[in-house]
């Protein structure tokens, strides 16, 4: 398997939408009751989490491969 590079984002994202998932699936199973709005805060919260994940995250990145260029060159 081709290894890939870790991408936080898309695992933030994950997480909370299997989270949706879980309260809609607990409701369809009568466990709870879950209103229908009640994935739009999750979705919301968990794309802009996602989205600032993810800048920090390239920017760390690049960071890091802005330092390492500087020392071979040096």
């Amino acid at each position: 398997m081709p290894r890939h590079e870790f991408q936080p984002g898309k695992l933030v994202v994950g997480l909370f939408l299997t989270a949706g998932g879980v309260a809609y699936a607990g409701d369809a199973g009568g466990w709870w009751d879950t209103e229908w709005f009640a994935i739009i805060p999750v979705v919301v919260i968990g794309l802009c989490l996602a989205g600032a994940v993810a800048s920090v995250n390239h920017a760390v990145r690049r960071r890091r491969t802005n330092r390492g260029a500087g020392a071979a060159n040096s």
